[in-house]
């Protein structure tokens, strides 16, 4: 169902605060809390002894007291003390993650501790570049499996019907998507030849007149995403349309976590390479997207619960091709990452 040898977004920076904050993860719950140095930690929320969540007890320092016999955790999960006992069962301890802060998110390694490597956590172009905006994004909860998601980011054509008045127009209808897959993931991305811009975008486009579009759409392993929309004047789109003095770019950032099966939660936010100290046009550009995926959770959310409750098969069509590809390559991944497990399994 899920590949846990990989990094997920827990949550908000700015959601962890002076509280201990339960989230699940592929299934998992889990307990977010930070030490008095600000450090995050992560563990498995439930008690050895009871299974009571942890996320009911309280922090103690830089550890956590169970809400209902009062053992107390540290930060490695190991159980470092139990009232009324004279010593502390061998095995007493819970789950441990590996949890950073990047980008203004928590991240958490759902898989192996050993094979955990920040340097592998989503890249960000252009982050701490005071010459591009951010649009500070949300997480948003989505009542559909994170793969309808990967399908529908991996979908350019879809913004003409479920987005018109903001990321798609009639131009975004029938131009074909071009696919390509590489070791990290699949893109799906396509030119939009003298067009007119669409509505979200012309507030801050700089010039007039009909423009060139790109539309690229990067799904990364295991649920991560790079949507770039890039807009330049007519005739000027190609290679090197992203240098062009008028060219407007604005990368958006979305990461997937599974909740479970059936839910996700959608992180994001956005960079963009004008206007980069105008809080005015943040809140417009994220008022904006949000209002766009607000469009898109109405659309996920009916789809997992069609797709539950009726049993005639769907068929797929050209549009599919990239989530497709995305989803098989997946499936491969988990099935690998399964048989390692089992072949590390002592005799």
């Amino acid at each position: 169902m899920f590949l846990r040898d990989a990094w997920y977004v827990a949550a908000l920076d700015g959601e962890l605060q002076d509280r201990l904050l339960p989230i699940k993860v592929l299934d998992e719950r889990i307990v977010l809390y930070r030490q008095t140095n600000g450090d995050p930690v992560a563990l498995e929320d439930a008690c050895v002894h009871r299974k009571l969540p942890l996320s009911m007890g309280h922090i103690r320092g830089d550890d956590v007291e169970c809400g209902y016999h009062g053992l107390i955790y540290n930060a490695a999960g190991e159980c470092v003390r139990i009232p009324c006992a004279g010593r502390i069962p061998k095995g007493a301890r819970v789950r441990s993650y590996p949890v950073v802060s990047r980008y203004g998110l928590l991240w958490i390694w759902m898989g192996r501790p050993e094979l955990a490597n920040i340097s592998t956590i989503f890249n960000v172009e252009h982050w701490g570049d005071p010459s591009w905006g951010v649009t500070r994004g949300d997480g948003m909860t989505v009542n559909c499996s994170y793969l309808y998601m990967t399908d529908n980011l991996l979908d350019p054509t879809h913004v003409a019907w479920v987005h018109p008045g903001s990321f798609g127009n009639a131009a975004c209808a029938s131009t074909p998507v071009e696919v390509k897959a590489n070791e990290t993931g699949v893109i799906a991305s396509r030119w939009m030849r003298a067009v007119e811009v669409a509505p979200l975008y012309v507030p801050f486009i700089q010039f007039p007149g009909l423009c060139d579009r790109l539309q690229h759409y990067e799904v990364r392993y295991p649920s991560h995403a790079l949507i770039k929309a890039v807009f330049v004047p007519s005739g000027a789109g190609g290679p090197d349309a992203e240098r062009h003095e008028s060219a407007f770019i604005m990368d958006s950032y979305n990461f997937l976590t599974p909740i479970d099966a059936e839910h996700t939660r959608y992180f994001w936010f956005q960079m963009r390479n004008v206007f980069p100290n105008d809080a005015e046009i943040s809140r417009l550009m994220a008022e904006g997207v949000r209002n766009a995926f607000e469009e898109d959770r109405a659309i996920l959310n009916a789809v997992q619960e069609s797709f539950a409750q009726t049993h005639t098969p769907n068929i797929d069509i050209a549009i599919d091709a990239a989530p497709l590809r995305f989803r098989r390559r997946m499936q491969q991944l988990i099935v690998a990452q399964e048989s390692s497990n089992v072949r590390e399994i002592p005799c």
